[in-house]
């Protein structure tokens, strides 16, 4: 029966998924953040309990990416796609959008052509899901930006339109070529060939995982100070800390 529990987990993950597809769909992007944060919570516990009870297996692997694709990977894409559909205004009955002009209409379905630009994001999460299943490698760090990491970068945008009610900064995320800007980005960063570490310390104490206590205490202060703002600034400064950390790493061999 064991053997079976950190299946339970993804599958709770994946649920939770689904459930922030339907609020994202619906432009409830709390409830879908939510829904998100539970996925990633089960994500994480998920592979922590496999180890535990040493029930580690081929399939909970790519269980793990299945759900991920879902929680991380599809709600994403619904988010810059709604986000986009703000950005350049709703069409009109014609079909057409005085932002931009152009726009699919498809058996009741009507949307600016730009807005399905989103779902890049959810491809190349697919991809990168994908290259982690058969990537060996990838213990104690991730090639390029995690799915979940990603996830929680593209749901503080509408989170910061919602509760903090900046002009500044509701004019920047509401920009069409700034979203664009944004999901080419993080099509990117899923895929780079960036080495990230990984939140698991390693023995050693402090001196060890120097990077990862700063990280996190970087992480507080500036949530405390800036909010849900302060999620873009703490990814930045995760893509920092990684390529001083390599740096660091190489000098010393």
């Amino acid at each position: 029966m064991k053997k079976h529990i950190p299946n339970i987990i993804t599958l709770l993950n994946l649920f939770c998924g689904c459930i922030a597809v339907v609020f994202a769909v619906n432009s409830n992007f709390t409830m879908a953040g939510i829904f998100v944060g539970l996925g990633i919570v089960f994500d994480f516990f998920d592979g922590l309990v496999a180890r535990w009870l040493k029930v580690q297996s081929d399939l909970g692997i790519q269980l793990d990416s299945l759900a991920d694709m879902v929680t991380s990977g599809i709600v994403p894409g619904i988010v810059i796609f709604k986000l986009l559909e703000i950005a350049v205004g709703a069409p009109d009955m014609n079909g057409t959008s005085e932002a931009w002009n152009t726009a699919l209409n498809f058996h009741g379905f009507t949307s600016s052509f730009l807005p399905i630009l989103g779902f890049a994001i959810t491809l190349a999460s697919g991809y990168r899901l994908a290259k982690f299943n058969i990537d060996e490698d990838q213990q104690t760090y991730f090639k390029g930006l995690p799915t979940p990491a990603n996830t929680i970068l593209i749901l503080s945008l509408p989170l910061i339109l919602e509760y903090q009610n900046s002009d500044l900064m509701n004019a920047t995320i509401l920009n069409p070529l700034v979203l664009v800007a944004i999901t080419l980005l993080s099509c990117f960063l899923l895929n780079a060939p960036l080495k990230l570490f990984a939140l698991k310390f390693k023995p050693g104490g402090f001196k060890s995982n120097a990077s990862r206590y700063i990280f996190i205490i970087l992480c507080l202060v500036l949530l405390i100070v800036f909010h849900f703002a302060a999620i873009p600034i703490i990814i930045g400064i995760y893509i920092a800390m990684s390529a001083i950390d390599q740096l660091v790493v190489k000098r010393t061999l």
